[in-house]
């Protein structure tokens, strides 16, 4: 449990067993990219097409590749796309900046990850090969801000960053982007490929840093709420997600040394309360 902070993680729930990892899961049939009032978007292999409140499509955009997440703000819509054509190595495709109302193709732009930024703006992340950074664009495809840093992006009172640099030794932190290209550095992380973390509603952001179980807060303080058992293996593959109002599941698998194909896979479940015993 934590001793300091404004949450605690009281474990519940311990399972070991033989397993798959805690892959990204794949969408349902049907199940959107992203939704916006009546508005939904729906990816398959070489297009992006957008519903309305009736389930009718009102547009549809084709391009090589495939769409693997899309995200809106405002008036548009940013698709980024997974395409063997785009680049030389991996899966890189293009990013699409689409009108939200027509379907028509705005800009397109270069970047792995991204994120809605309000009023049409968008951010997006790209790493590798040297490459260590996000991009801000407004409306129209125009580069806005620069800063050194990607991960995954936790906007609302600003924007903060659980970076993933995907290196050893990692020199990852919890960072808040500030205009200007600033970058306010927080806590540092020891995993260098962090999962998805998972955000409360007071803006808290819990991360599972390696065999830690982090909580930052909106002015990037930072708090243990939970220390796991440390990973053998440089392969393992870990996952945090919210499980109800108050159960937080994180996920650890571990391959086994004779055959990698196989993992043991820890499961533990925790309840979360705030540390003073009220509301967040």
């Amino acid at each position: 449990m934590a001793s300091r902070g404004a949450w605690r993680a009281e474990v519940v729930d311990h399972r070991r067993e033989e397993g798959r990892p805690p892959y990204e899961p794949a969408r349902r049939p049907g199940e959107p990219l992203a939704r916006r009032g009546e508005f939904a978007v729906h990816g398959a292999e070489g297009a992006v097409r957008v519903t309305g409140a009736d389930g009718r499509t009102r547009w549809t955009h084709t391009f090589s590749g495939r769409p693997n997440a899309a995200h809106v703000s405002g008036d548009r819509v940013l698709v980024t796309t997974d395409s063997l054509e785009y680049t030389p190595w991996g899966f890189l495709g293009p990013a699409h900046l689409l009108d939200l109302a027509d379907g028509r193709l705005v800009a397109e732009l270069r970047g792995e990850r991204g994120a809605a930024y309000g009023g049409g703006r968008f951010l997006l992340g790209l790493e590798g090969y040297g490459i260590f950074e996000t991009r801000a664009y407004d409306r129209d495809g125009a580069q806005t801000d620069l800063w050194p840093s990607y991960g995954h992006y936790v906007v609302g009172t600003g924007v903060r960053v659980v970076e993933a640099d995907r290196r050893t030794p990692t020199g990852n932190r919890v960072v808040r982007l500030l205009p200007g290209g600033v970058v306010t550095p927080g806590p540092a992380l020891t995993d260098s490929l962090p999962p998805k973390p998972v955000v409360l509603p007071d803006g808290t952001v819990l991360v599972l840093d390696g065999p830690v179980l982090r909580a930052v807060d909106r002015d990037l303080g930072s708090s243990v709420l939970a220390e796991l058992a440390p990973a053998r293996d440089s392969r393992t593959i870990r996952s945090l997600r919210r499980d109800g109002d108050d159960r937080l599941v994180a996920t650890v698998a571990e391959p086994h040394a004779a055959d990698p194909a196989r993992y043991t896979v820890d499961t533990w479940t925790f309840r979360l309360t705030p540390a003073g015993g009220g509301g967040s």
